[in-house]
């Protein structure tokens, strides 16, 4: 009996120890927690779908905090009370606004920005400090997709009938296309022949370009240079030789003007004609010797 009562106070002892361990933690560290949190209020002039206890208050994305009351203030109004890092850089000009975290709509707190230099969260009448939400930050995501849809489902109340002659031009037009679906097929086959014609004649033209290598249309332009080179020289040519003759007559016609009679006749004009050479002396005319005039014996 001994044995067994002081297993049965070990026992109790042994948990006694563990418990006021654990209390301890506790303790310490909702004491650490209390120390370097503090509460701060946040104001929404509107609705505030998703926010509860418990829910994150993020900076930068950062959490800082947890929501720990939310209530209504009057019908527009909603306030929630959160506790904070005192670290975090809440100034007066942060932005607030609500944020939704994953598929299941929980909303967060959600703080942004805010200068360095800018004042502290102004106190409230408790001495709690104060920040008010930006309106337009506050749209639930599922309020914007239910008034979106709102408004298509409007739109197409309001165009009901030209929907429905839409529709209907769409049915005919599909039905004219399978009723017609030979002769598309038929002009589909001709068209696509005369694509291949059209790449054939493309080919051609790359065959006669010469593609990269040159061919007979490179060989003609080259004979065409060639042709057109020698006839720029033979231009040349005549042209110099033109001008050969132009001097040429120039020059004629300006002898021609100073002395006439020099380019006709030859010589000078004040000039007298040249007698013939002796050679060409005619013989003088021979007298018939007289009568009874013994005739003249050749010496």
């Amino acid at each position: 009996m001994e044995t067994r009562a002081n297993y049965v106070l070990i026992g109790a002892f042994t948990l006694a120890v563990i418990a006021a361990a654990f209390g301890f933690v506790l303790w310490f560290q909702s004491l650490h927690t209390t120390k370097a949190r503090s509460p701060i209020r946040i104001v929404f002039e509107g609705p505030a779908s998703g926010l509860r206890n418990g829910g994150s208050v993020n900076f930068n994305g950062i959490r800082i905090g947890e929501v720990i009351s939310v209530k209504l203030d009057n019908p527009r109004r909603v306030v929630a009370l959160a506790m904070v890092e005192n670290k975090a850089p809440i100034r007066k000009d942060t932005l607030v606004g609500l944020e939704f975290q994953g598929l299941t709509g929980v909303a967060a707190i959600s703080l942004k920005g805010g200068e360095e230099a800018a004042p502290a969260v102004p106190l409230d009448e408790d001495g709690i400090p104060v920040l008010t939400a930006d309106p337009g930050a506050l749209q639930d995501v599922t309020e914007a997709i239910r008034a979106t849809l709102q408004n298509v489902n409007r739109i197409v109340a309001d165009n009901q009938e030209s929907v429905k002659n839409s529709l209907r031009n769409l049915e005919t037009f599909t039905g004219a296309l399978a009723r017609n679906s030979e002769k598309i097929d038929g002009i589909m086959v001709k068209v696509d022949g005369v694509m291949g014609k059209a790449d054939s004649l493309m080919l051609g033209l790359n065959t006669v370009a010469g593609g990269n290598s040159g061919g007979e249309l490179s060989a003609m332009l080259k004979s065409i240079k060639d042709l057109a080179d020698d006839l720029d020289k033979r231009t040349n040519l005549l042209i110099a030789d033109g001008r050969r003759t132009l001097g040429d007559i120039s020059r004629a016609v300006n002898n021609f003007d100073r002395n006439p009679s020099r380019v006709i006749f030859g010589g000078s004009n004040n000039a007298a004609p040249a007698e013939p050479p002796p050679a060409a002396r005619p013989p003088p005319p021979t007298r018939p010797p007289a009568a009874g005039a013994a005739p003249r014996r050749p010496q």
